[in-house]
This record gives structure tokens, sequence and C-alpha cells, in this order.
């Protein structure tokens, strides 16, 4: 018998998820999605042919899954109006900062599944860590590998804290890959490239590396070293790297961020 699943928030990563379910053909009759804001609705509408609803209701109790898609600033008044149809389902959270235990708690269940990915999702090329409470058991695992297996890459992690550097990793990764891309262009641009050529070169080469050290077993850093001939084009560049400070800053950057996640789950505790 196929499961229904429920969408609380029906935005971009529930929009990516969706689409990923129903190409593997999920009946989209098996889809609930809340969504208060109805530009949302209609999209979802015209895009996949499911009817949301702008708030919860009864319906939610055909839920053996509720996937949690919303800001972490409206999730404690969403579970306060849902959790009353759902005490039978999972819950899956893809909320930044909201930990598990707090999330428990709202929605008086402990069959939580945290999971943190990342914006290539939209497009099938996402990596998702994910952390199961100790209620979770394999088939309810099993699901939550089914409905996100469509968004890319998966990782489960046995300490809910390492979310936080998973969030400070790969979920605001994306954002430091377009920096560098901003970075790549505008030098590009200044040696005399245009900026459509300069960007169209850095987007591939972050790819193509990507994609080659993905293929390799080498470590990185053996990786670098088979492009750097001393006294050449790319050690000049890795020098004026290694003198401006540029690995310990980005290292800096990511604590940054993990621990900004630490503070989002204290700000947003129950």
């Amino acid at each position: 018998m196929q499961q229904g699943i429920a969408f609380i928030g029906g935005g971009n990563m529930a929009s990516a998820i969706i689409g990923g379910l129903l190409k593997q053909c999920w009946p989209a009759s098996h889809i609930d999605v809340v969504e208060p804001f109805e530009e949302a609705r209609a999209k979802l509408s015209s895009q996949f042919g499911i009817t949301a609803q702008a708030r919860a209701g009864s319906f939610l109790t055909r839920a053996d899954l509720v996937v949690w898609a919303v800001k972490p600033q409206t999730f404690k008044d969403a579970a306060a109006q849902t959790q009353v149809h759902t005490q039978a389902a999972l819950h899956l959270s893809v909320a930044a900062g909201i930990r598990s235990d707090t999330i428990a708690q709202w929605l008086g269940s402990e069959r939580v599944v945290r999971a943190m990915p990342n914006t290539p999702a939209l497009i099938g090329k996402g990596i998702t860590a994910l952390f199961a409470r100790a209620a979770v058991n394999e088939p309810d695992k099993a699901l939550a590998n089914q409905v996100l297996g469509s968004t890319g890459e998966l990782m489960w992690v046995d300490a809910e804290d390492q979310i936080d550097a998973v969030t400070a990793l790969s979920g605001s990764g994306p954002a430091y890959m377009f920096y560098f891309m901003e970075a790549m262009r505008e030098a590009g641009t200044g040696m005399g490239l245009d900026p459509a050529q300069a960007y169209r070169l850095a987007i591939a080469t972050l790819i193509g590396a990507g994609e080659l050290a993905k293929a390799s077993t080498d470590a990185p850093e053996t990786l670098r070293q088979r492009v750097t001939s001393k006294g050449g084009t790319t050690y000049a560049a890795l020098s004026a790297m290694e003198a401006s400070g540029i690995k310990p800053a980005f290292i800096a950057a990511m604590q940054a961020a993990q621990q900004r996640a630490k503070e989002l789950g204290d700000e947003f505790g129950a």
C-alpha cells in the first residue's frame, strides 16, 4: 500500500522533494501540502497538480510521514496547529537550527528525523545529512531515504551536534562556491575576459574539480600537488593565497557558521 506524505510548507525545498517523489511514480493523491501563501499554493497546483491547503486539518491523519519544510521562526506555531492530526506519523524536519528534542516536544512524538540538505537538492545534486532519534526504526529510516533520495546523496550521522558541522560545511557550502565564482569572474574580467567568459570558466572549473575529486581515491592535498609545479603559475597563485591567510580565514568562516547554527538551536528551542 502506498504511504501518505504531508508537507508542512510548500516552498523550494518541499517542491524539490515533491518533484522527486512524482518522478518515482509516487501518486499525487497521496501527497498533501499545508502552505499558507496563495501564490505558493498556485505554483504547486500548476507545477505538480497538487491542491495545497491553507491550514492544517484532519486530512493530515492519513500521513505516514510529515515533512517539515518551514522557516525556523514559524515552526512552533505550525506544530501547534498540526500535532493533533499527526501523532502516528514519522516526522522529517529540513528546518535549519531546530533541534530534534525541541521538535519532539512540540509535536508530542519521538519519531523524529532531522535533515540538513543544501540547495543543489533543487536539481537532484545535493547532499543531505540525517540524524534519527532513538524511537526511529529501520523502516522509518528507509522511508526517509526513499523520500529524500531523489535530491542527491544522503549521509546519516550518529550525533545530532554533527548536524551543526554539516550546516557549516555543506548546508551553507554552496554560498561559498558562488562566492569563489564571483571572485574568479571578477579576476577574469580584470585580466581581459568578458564577464560571461570568465563566469563560464569558473563554473566549469569548479564542477570539473569536484567531479575529479569524486572519481579519485586520492586526498585533496595530492590532487592539488599534481597541478602545482614549483615555480609555475599555480604555485604563484597558491603562494599568494597562503600569504593572504585564505585557508585559516575560510576555516574560521565555517566555524562562525557552525556557531550560528548552535545559536539558532538555542534561540528557537522549546
